[in-house]
């Protein structure tokens, strides 16, 4: 099975059980609900470029960065509760990266302006969490806990005043941030 849409910059290959096995869905774009493909998901292999995956339709729930690889059982490697439910192919982004963040939501509070990776805000900033943001340039990770831990967050370019709105579950804040650079790729 292939997605509509064929792009050749991205190409992941989903299958039904873990160690590449059962029925596979070849997606090279986003696909929103899985389950018109496949009743479930265990593994997947990454074929070329970047992708988000999530643990409910629409792009919602707990997300996970899969780049160029083999994952044969990525429940396990990440500790996912649920299968592969929604996929977002993440283009690849040359040129400048810059966000701005606020320490409240719809841009309260202190604003910093980031155009590199940011490993703890309250070490740089000394600002207690981001709540919200402006991704102005790039494509960018955002995590719950400093050093790039925790949960985990795409961004690409636009404004996103509230974190819980957008279906991230639990706390709507966020540590450290992280550019999706070429390297990835």
């Amino acid at each position: 099975m292939t997605s509509s849409g064929m792009n050749m910059g991205g190409k992941i290959v989903f299958y039904e059980d873990r160690n590449f096995g059962g029925r596979s869905y070849e997606c090279s774009s986003d696909c929103s609900d899985m389950s018109s493909y496949m009743n479930k998901c265990h593994s997947c292999r990454v074929e070329r470029g970047c992708f988000m995956v999530y643990d409910r339709t629409n792009y919602m729930g707990n997300q996970y960065f899969m780049r160029r690889g083999e994952y044969s059982d990525y429940m396990s490697m990440f500790g996912m509760s649920d299968c592969i439910r929604s996929c977002r192919m993440i283009p690849m982004h040359r040129g400048s990266y810059r966000m701005r963040m606020y320490e409240r939501e719809n841009y309260g509070g202190q604003m910093h302006e980031l155009m590199d990776d940011c490993d703890h805000v309250m070490d740089r900033y000394r600002m207690n969490s981001c709540m919200s943001c402006n991704v102005m340039d790039g494509h960018w990770l955002m995590y719950e806990q400093p050093h790039y831990r925790g949960r985990m967050m795409y961004m690409r370019p636009g404004e996103y005043r509230n974190f819980t709105n957008m279906g991230f579950s639990g706390g709507s804040r966020f540590m450290s941030m992280k550019r999706i650079m070429d390297s990835y790729y």
